[in-house]
């Protein structure tokens, strides 16, 4: 390969990028949102991106996680790696992409792979480029490929899977050709751990192979000393250890056993009250002494004698014998060879002998290659194999510079396919205006309510949702979502920008489908609840009235209902209290009565407050009437033409405040505090005005040429007879007023009262 690419102070690449950048360049600007938004119509736009005034980007930071565009070129763009990108960081990033190809034009494409003709080869840096790709598709075995793809750049544990070195300063089993250097390898990685090599194999770097010697070093000396000091450290030779945990099995119980001899020496009474065990062979007698183990195994090792000595052959509990006979094989008969008995002095004088070892034991060092074998250690440090592994490692980091030139054609595929979509989306946010397609803060769609929500956020920070959400004038769902298929949890906030709000409340389900397919059950937590249409705003005053009236109706009838219930409920109880009293007590002998309460006095009827409460209802209802025949005269003397409009006009006054305010909060709708909230530095506004609105959320229709069977079965059966009447009886007076306004009805009236008038006697009566 070729050698590496020259880094230089990205700083230093900026400002010399907006320098050389043509003065001259002239740009191109439309009118979206309310806001004058760069057109980035060719490379050559992309080229002068740095003379642009940042006042006239859209954003000037975003968060690298959460957004719908492949995190790892973010994470490259990323260059401070604080998870955020600024305008600094992504003019570097235009600056070497426009550089490092011949045709800046691509960039407006929408490449899914970089042609190996694309790579300008005129620098230096272009021909390493080119041959580092070259590199990578013959180690996935395409070396006729013209392209390379994001996938194929992205798989480094291909890349480096047949290759020995791969410049990552890791060493593989792999790494070397010599059987005792792989198992040398093996031997570290299981003594102190490993770490991955860029192939995906485990492997051991400077580091490990530091830490494993520095422990064979230390366990080799910590035995040193041991076999230097052999009567104080190993007083019972390569047994010792064995001889210790004899010892400290038995211990608790002799020196239980001797401690009942001393106090028995005290209270020579005592020694019989230690040696009468009835209550405990009482409790277990009636068991199953193979099932009373532990019962017994709490019983002292022996009883105590006159000759305060424990006998070690004799009066053993059965279930210490096993171990006081591997006590007395590995220490008592080579200390005290041919005794059968213990004293106190002599268990005493036992513990001494292990003091030494159990510090040798505490400052051992280096236990962690204690599993690979004294002798074995010691090979390895006697063999000269450190400067083996660590000339394996100066190999692997010779070549370094030509394995990470392989990583940049991984940033230069990325950043080929994906930066012009970064600027639509940071410099003057077409794709979220545009459109046929969606901005990268767009997470997927919520299907509610017979709609769909396109614009659905992912929540990065609720608390600061809480508290900047608001200013957005929009209507806001905020759902928790679970996706039970990828067992993962997350927030999602949607607008609703058409349609009403009338069905949606809190705790209702929902489905979410992310931007890949994936559908997620979504929940609502939490509402803010702005206009949504002008439509919404034009029936919400009678919605507001029917819904005071329907409220009122049902609050006097839970009153009606309860009064009711509370008064037969007390009927009830009386007679029910009666039925018993008459139960009780017998017909000659009165029940013992409490004094009767004094009853209320009984109030005269007021004859004036009546006639006064009377009074006040007839002039509230005359006012009224008053109020009601004034609308309907003045109606029925407008001309037939003029009715309708009258109607209009009183809906229009009834409605028109709501709709006014709605249609100004509606064109302040500005998506940049959500935005804001999640982390964004939005730089201007990002109006969601009615008609761009309606394009955010679908409602529900039927589809072309759909045909629709109108006889629900289910609908209530009607009366068509009542209806008829009813339309007849109006189109009849609708007839009248209209022949009474044009006059036709004043000679009919005389004629119609005429056909009932009475005729008068002619004859006079006779006397």
């Amino acid at each position: 390969m070729a050698k590496s690419v020259n880094r230089i102070n990205p700083v230093r690449q900026i400002s010399s990028f907006i320098r050389n950048s043509e003065n001259s360049h002239v740009w191109q600007f439309s009118r979206v949102g309310g806001v004058n938004r760069v057109n980035l119509l060719s490379g050559d736009d992309l080229k002068a991106l740095g003379q642009l005034d940042q006042k006239l980007w859209t954003a000037l930071s975003c968060p690298v996680l959460g957004l719908e565009i492949d995190a790892k070129t973010l994470q490259l763009i990323d260059a401070d790696k604080d998870n955020r990108i600024r305008v600094p960081e992504v003019l570097e990033a235009v600056r070497w992409i426009t550089s490092s190809i011949n045709n800046l034009d691509d960039l407006l494409l929408d490449n899914k792979c970089l042609p190996l003709s694309a790579i300008n080869t005129e620098t230096e840096e272009g021909k390493i480029l080119l041959a580092s790709a070259k590199q990578i598709l013959t180690n996935l075995g395409k070396p006729d490929q013209q392209e390379i793809y994001v996938e194929e750049t992205s798989d480094i544990t291909s890349i480096f899977a047949e290759t020995k070195f791969n410049g990552d300063g890791v060493i593989t089993e792999d790494s070397t050709d010599n059987d005792t250097d792989k198992k040398l390898i093996a031997d570290i990685i299981a003594s102190v751990g490993a770490v991955d090599d860029r192939s995906g194999k485990p492997g051991i770097n400077t580091e490990l192979i530091e830490t494993f010697f520095q422990y064979c070093v230390e366990y080799s000396d910590w035995n040193k000393f041991a076999e230097e000091n052999p009567s104080e450290i190993l007083p019972f030779g390569s047994e010792t250890e064995d001889a210790l945990q004899a010892y400290l099995a038995v211990k608790s119980k002799i020196d239980d056993y001797f401690l009942r001899c001393r106090l028995s020496e005290y209270d020579p009474a005592s020694e019989n009250v230690f040696n009468l065990m009835i209550a405990q062979y009482e409790a277990i007698s009636a068991k199953d002494l193979s099932g009373c183990l532990d019962e017994i195994a709490a019983l002292p090792i022996a009883k105590t004698n006159d000759k305060k000595v424990l006998h070690l052959h004799q009066g053993i509990n059965p279930l210490w014998e096993n171990a006081l006979q591997i006590f007395m094989q590995l220490v008592v008969n080579r200390l005290f060879p041919q005794k059968k008995y213990l004293t106190l002095t002599e268990w005493e004088s036992i513990a001494p002998k292990f003091e030494k070892y159990n510090q040798w034991k505490a400052d051992k060092k280096g236990e962690a290659v204690e599993i690979l074998g004294l002798e074995v250690v010691r090979e390895i440090l006697d063999g000269g194999k450190k400067e083996v592994l660590i000339s394996l490692i100066e190999q692997d980091l010779a070549l370094e510079t030509e394995a990470n030139n392989i990583l940049i054609v991984d940033k230069l595929t990325r950043f080929y396919c994906d930066i012009y979509r970064l600027l639509e989306n940071f410099v003057n946010f077409s794709d979220f205006y545009a459109p046929d397609s969606q901005g990268v803060f767009q997470a997927g769609k919520l299907f509610i309510d017979q709609r769909c929500c396109d614009l659905c956020i992912r929540v990065n920070d609720m608390p600061k949702h809480n508290t900047m959400a608001g200013f957005s004038g929009i209507c806001l769902i905020y759902c928790d979502c679970v996706s039970r298929l990828k067992n993962e949890k997350m927030t999602i906030v949607a607008a609703l920008t058409d349609g009403d709000i009338d069905n949606i409340t809190l705790g209702r389900n929902a489905v979410f489908y992310d931007q890949s397919g994936g559908d997620w059950d979504a929940t609502i937590i939490k509402i803010i609840d702005n206009p949504i249409s002008i439509r919404q705003a034009f029936w919400s005053p009678y919605k507001k009235v029917s819904r005071f009236i329907s409220e009122q109706i049902e609050k006097v009838a839970s009153s009606k209902e309860k009064a009711v219930h509370a008064s037969t409920t007390t009927h009830v109880e009386k007679a029910a209290a009666k039925t018993e009293s008459g139960l009780t007590h017998t017909p000659t002998e009165a029940p013992p009565t409490a004094p009767a309460a004094p009853a209320a006095p009984v109030q005269a009827f007021d004859i004036g407050k009546f006639v006064g409460i009377f009074a006040a209802l007839s002039l509230a209802l005359g006012a009224i009437g008053s109020v009601i025949m004034s609308v309907l005269t003045g109606f029925l003397k407008l001309s037939w033409w003029q009715m309708p409009l009258a109607i209009v006009g009183i809906m229009l006054t009834i409605s028109l405040p709501s709709m006014v305010l709605a249609f100004l909060k509606l064109r302040k709708r500005n998506l940049a505090p959500v935005l804001d909230a999640n982390g964004w530095a939005i730089n201007a506004k990002l109006t969601i005005n009615i008609i761009f609105g309606r394009t955010l959320t679908h409602l529900a229709s039927l589809p072309a040429n759909s045909k629709v069977n109108l006889i629900d079965p289910f609908q209530k059966k009607k009366n068509p007879i009542l209806p008829i009447l009813l339309i007849l009886l109006v189109i009849s007076v609708i007839a009248v007023l209209v022949l009474w306004r044009l006059g036709y009805t004043d000679g009919l009236l005389d004629k119609f009262a005429n056909l009932f008038r009475v005729a008068k006697p002619t004859h006079t009566p006779t006397h």
